[in-house]
């Protein structure tokens, strides 16, 4: 199958959305599937305000141009902003079935930064998805939560971990006092990271991460350890070298950050809230608790190969056979582009 990927999200971007993206397509190509992504680099681009390192595209009417030439199968629009708005036009106008994916709680981000009402802004994001085929959302919580809100289609859609490159056997010791505590992922304000730094643990805490919220953290909590971003064997390490991973996001659709941590052998300590209560066994792999305190406190007591073999259980494979069963591909397409060996 053709399948052309529509993302706001894409590398040098380091996050949960951009993970899960490259995974799919990554295994889809493998499995015979032709993909192209459609993403920022292809363009000029504007520093997306309050967030200069995320990238905004301009001239985003040539991807109607961009999808003309591939001719899809199928689409596939990850993201609800510029590149995602021009790909639906591009659907709507040509009456080309398409999919979408509410993967990032913009109404809640955009209130936190600009104070805009969320009822205001979910406006918008209840028309982007209203004429999709199928709104792939990642957990039974989340689905229950945008039926409630009035979305229609949806489908899940999950997310795995790469249990090859997150290994306990990646730890390494370290000059960081024991336990570590350790937080992975944006450094930004919608993750609430400064719940978790101001807490009276013992030990050490440890950022792994970049974000606009960098040099502030980093100047007002001198005494935590800040790495800045990393990725694959290093982040790895860093992962199975510490004690405890501290989840203390309120707003996160799923984190897959926590899956990398339990691949790791590392216990999950996090809010009660939608995400952790999707991904952490309580009590086996990780602690939710109202008090961040307490769940790290009693994460630091959790058995690190229960962790491990949870994780074993999130294939991407599983969840990329889940993305192509929601797709839609566009009707009175030769059935042999259609066919592939799984």
């Amino acid at each position: 199958m053709k399948i052309a990927v529509v993302t706001d999200a894409w590398f040098p971007q380091i996050n949960g959305v951009v993970n899960s993206l490259y995974n799919t397509t990554e295994i889809l190509a493998a499995w015979g599937d032709v993909v192209t992504v459609i993403s920022p680099d292809q363009f000029r681009t504007v520093p997306c305000p309050t967030y200069p390192e995320i990238p905004l595209a301009w001239e985003f009417w040539s991807v109607g141009k961009k999808l003309d030439a591939f001719d899809p199968d199928a689409v596939h629009i990850a993201t609800e902003g510029p590149l995602g708005l021009a790909a639906r036009y591009w659907c709507v106008a040509n009456s080309y079935p398409f999919t979408t994916a509410y993967m990032t709680r913009f109404p809640e981000y955009i209130y936190m930064r600009f104070r805009i009402p969320t009822g205001f802004s979910l406006g918008y994001f209840q028309w982007f998805h209203q004429a999709s085929a199928a709104v792939m959302v990642s957990t039974e919580s989340l689905e229950r939560e945008l039926d409630a809100r009035g979305f229609k289609n949806l489908k899940r859609w999950s997310r795995g971990v790469d249990t090859d490159t997150f290994t306990p056997a990646a730890r390494r010791e370290g000059n960081n006092l024991r336990p570590v505590f350790l937080y992975v992922g944006r450094v930004a304000l919608e993750k609430n990271i400064e719940a978790f730094l101001s807490l009276d643990l013992p030990g050490s805490k440890m950022v792994t991460g970049d974000g606009p919220d960098l040099e502030r953290l980093r100047a007002k909590w001198p005494e935590v350890t800040f790495t800045g971003a990393k990725k694959g064997k290093e982040l790895a390490a860093v992962y199975a070298s510490a004690d405890v991973f501290v989840f203390p996001s309120l707003t996160d659709t799923f984190g897959i950050v926590m899956l990398e941590a339990a691949a790791s052998g590392l216990p999950v300590a996090a809010f009660p809230v939608q995400g952790p209560s999707d991904v952490v066994i309580h009590g086996k792999t990780g602690f939710l608790h109202d008090d961040l305190g307490v769940a790290c406190l009693e994460a630091l007591c959790m058995n690190r190969e229960s962790c491990r073999r949870h994780a074993l259980t999130r294939s991407w494979e599983v969840c990329t056979r889940q993305f192509l069963d929601n797709l839609s591909p566009k009707p009175g397409r030769d059935a042999r582009n259609l066919v592939r060996v799984v």
